[in-house]
């Protein structure tokens, strides 16, 4: 979409309404002033992905990619833009938002949905190429399941750049309440102290057992001590 433009100058003093911006590529670097309302509207609709066609004043309009916006954290407003110059027919590299459809049998259960990554990184043959986003279907999906990047469905030209084994989308168990938190919490210490509990009886039954040979020993004495009484019973008899 086209967004009207103005030329700033260094250290200029903005008009009312109006925020810095400045757009680059590896040849040149253009710095002017857009109107934030307009800018947000045009970016709230069309995401990272959308393609803004920039007329700064008296010069041919240019394609750009948002780069990167500063955002007045109070007012949770744009108050300075980064655009990428691109040039039409040249393969680029983007993010595009990952939404999702269809309800799974997984939340149907209680399951949850963790959305692990909310953009997908893909080469699009040209900036008007770049898909404005990509949809996962979550239908069919049970509690464990996920769905990676290698997954999606892309637009014919379009090419996966990330990881094709990245999990984009899980479907995660129940959260437990905090009852049944309190109850698995206090079953584990139960265990536990149970456990310890074996253990102690173990080594104090140890303790009853003749310690390792001793037994062997006292035979052994015993019958070295029977020889000698046979023998000298031997002597007095001679």
């Amino acid at each position: 979409m086209e967004l009207q433009a103005k030329v700033r100058k260094s250290g200029e003093k903005l008009e009312t309404g109006m925020i810095p911006a400045v757009a680059y590529n590896k040849e040149k670097n253009v710095s002017f002033a857009i109107e934030r309302k307009a800018f947000d509207r045009i970016f709230r609709s069309q995401g990272i992905s959308g393609l803004f066609d920039i007329a700064i004043e008296g010069e041919e309009a240019f394609p750009a990619l948002v780069k990167t916006v500063q955002m007045d954290k109070r007012r949770r407003e744009p108050i300075h833009v980064d655009f990428y110059m691109v040039t039409y027919g040249q393969a680029i590299e983007a993010n595009v938002p990952l939404h999702t459809t269809g309800r799974s049998q997984g939340e149907i259960e209680g399951g949850l949905v963790d959305i692990v990554h909310h953009n997908v990184t893909v080469l699009a043959p040209g900036p008007r190429r770049i898909p404005q986003e990509l949809v996962a279907d979550l239908s069919g999906l049970n509690i464990g399941d996920h769905i990676t990047a290698g997954q999606l469905e892309l637009p014919e030209g379009v090419e996966l750049v990330m990881d094709p084994e990245i999990t984009l989308i899980s479907i995660l168990p129940p959260r437990l309440t905090e009852e049944e938190l309190e109850a698995e919490t206090e079953a584990a210490a139960a265990a536990g102290a149970e456990a310890a509990a074996m253990g102690q009886e173990d080594e104090e039954a140890g303790e009853d057992l003749p310690k390792e040979g001793t037994e062997g020993r006292n035979l052994d004495k015993d019958n070295h001590k029977a020889e000698e009484i046979r023998s000298e019973s031997g002597q007095e008899s001679n």
